[in-house]
């Protein structure tokens, strides 16, 4: 079987989980990188990548490559991505796909054109227990889907010292908590009950007008409290509270912060029907809450043997053994690379279509905070 040459642009936090996913693959090579980091070239050298470059151009120019993973800040997604599918190269971007909706469509217009598969990382929907919550609504053990409760609450900007290149519309795009974790959850909803949302109602909070900048920090990086500085203009929300509809007409609720003490990523769906609900939580993934009237909660654990047939596949360590978010992203990575050997066929990850339409959600809630109305996405 031919080995695939993959190449991740961006090593901070996130391109090194795509690094590690890859490497659990059968018959998939890391050939190169991209950073304008230099000390990413010595990482590069201490884990066996052979070709290191600090432009992505030259990288795609001079390495023969097969797929990219795009891990770069936001602002760069919609240009990489685009040289990529100019390249031939197969697509597995970070979200969001672009900052605006009509970049996100225009690239899912050329991936389809080209033939690339394309992918964008919504993590989140490659969870074995987010399948098995799919495969129970299909099955129809929930009975009428009447509404549903999605929250996903952070701490790691609670500091006014707290900054990040996403604070900055520039870089990070027009919303930055509704279009950074907003947006998986959106994705995931969607995934699991296989509806489409249509309408959304915002309003957005912002706790501090102004953040102090200190050179060094980033993602997940402990607010810096020592004195010295520069205050920034902040113009992106740091809370928002959604209400949306399906084009089922069902109505859910969206909480998101990431301003939230004590909470670290905190992602939980409850989806409640006439006969279940499921309740789920990102920070205990391998476990499902099902939710019952006459009878006694239950606790699923990701077990193959408890789970439906459309989870099961996805259960690969025995009962007890916990999975986790890299296993998520491991099961994404091995459904992409399994559609670029087998053009056409069946795949749960999202792709270029469905990173444009949630795209489109995240606009769609930002103009409805700015007007103060209901705004449905067409």
């Amino acid at each position: 079987m031919k080995v695939l040459k993959a190449a991740i642009t961006g090593m901070g936090f996130i391109g090194r989980q795509h690094m590690e996913a890859v490497r659990r693959l059968p018959n998939v090579a890391v050939a190169a990188v991209s950073d304008p980091n230099p000390s990413v070239r010595s990482w590069c050298e201490e884990n066996g990548v052979s070709g290191y470059y600090a432009d992505y151009d030259e990288m795609l120019e001079k390495e023969e490559i097969d797929v990219l993973h795009n891990c770069s800040p936001n602002h760069l997604h919609y240009e990489i991505n685009k040289a990529a599918i100019e390249h031939g190269c197969h697509v597995y971007s970070e979200k969001p796909l672009t900052l605006k909706p009509s970049q996100a469509g225009e690239l899912a217009a050329m991936a389809e054109a080209e033939g690339i598969c394309s992918a964008v990382n919504f993590n989140y929907r490659n969870h074995v227990m987010v399948h098995e919550m799919k495969g129970r609504i299909q099955e129809g053990r929930l009975g009428r889907t009447s509404h549903i409760q999605a929250e996903y609450l952070q701490d790691w900007l609670l500091y006014e010292t707290d900054f990040d290149w996403r604070i900055g519309k520039e870089t990070g795009g027009d919303s930055r908590a509704t279009g950074d974790i907003g947006s998986h959850c959106f994705d995931a909803l969607q995934f699991i009950t296989g509806r489409k949302i249509t309408s959304v109602y915002a309003r957005y909070f912002t706790l501090y007008p102004e953040r102090i900048h200190h050179e060094g920090g980033g993602t997940f990086s402990e607010g810096r409290k020592e004195g010295g500085g520069r205050r920034v203009n902040v113009e992106t929300e740091d809370a928002a509270a959604i209400l949306f509809k399906m084009d089922d007409g069902m109505l859910g609720t969206l909480n998101i912060s990431q301003v939230c003490a004590g909470k670290k990523n905190g992602m939980k769906i409850l989806i409640s029907g006439n006969k279940e609900s499921l309740e789920w939580e990102q920070e205990r993934p391998d476990r499902l809450l099902i939710g019952k009237r006459e009878q006694g909660n239950e606790l699923l654990y990701a077990d193959r043997k408890y789970l439906t047939e459309y989870a099961a596949a996805e259960a690969t360590l025995p009962g007890g053994h916990p999975a986790g978010w890299t296993d998520a992203l491991a099961n994404s990575l091995k459904d992409f690379y399994h559609s670029v050997r087998q053009p056409g066929s069946p795949y749960r990850y999202a792709d270029f279509k469905q990173g444009h339409y949630v795209a489109k959600i995240v606009e769609a809630c930002y103009e409805s905070n700015l007007k103060n109305c209901w705004i449905d996405i067409e």
